[in-house]
């Protein structure tokens, strides 16, 4: 008896009436592609989507921030951005706090933010 029986053996044809073991991994496949577009594919377009928005932000943009503050930006650097939020008054925030435009519906909502939106 050598070494490689159990090898041999496992490798052999599989027997009459067993399912193919590939047949087996249809359900999983099946499992993880509507995974994939129900929960992965929806998520990576919100992300892209508010990408897309803290990269827009300019100087004079009237925003909204995650604390409800509102202000108008009057400085914009890659990590934050400086917002007049009164006469002689401003503040620095992170670009990840903002969450929409002043009068529109928010870009994010609390639900969606991820730990590192920023671009």
């Amino acid at each position: 008896m050598s070494l490689l029986d159990p090898f041999l053996l496992a490798m052999a044809a599989p027997q009459q009436g067993a399912p193919n073991p590939w047949l087996q991994l249809i359900p999983f496949a099946l499992i993880l592609g509507i995974f994939y577009f129900v929960m992965v594919l929806p998520m990576r377009k919100r992300q892209q989507k508010v990408q897309a928005f803290l990269a827009a932000l300019k100087v004079g943009d009237r925003i909204v921030t995650s604390g409800g503050m509102y202000g108008s930006i009057t400085k914009v650097n890659d990590q934050s951005v400086q917002l007049q939020i009164a006469n002689n008054v401003r503040v620095e925030v992170s670009r990840a706090a903002i969450v929409g435009y002043q009068g529109q519906e928010p870009v994010v909502s609390e639900g969606d933010r991820s730990g590192s939106v920023v671009p």
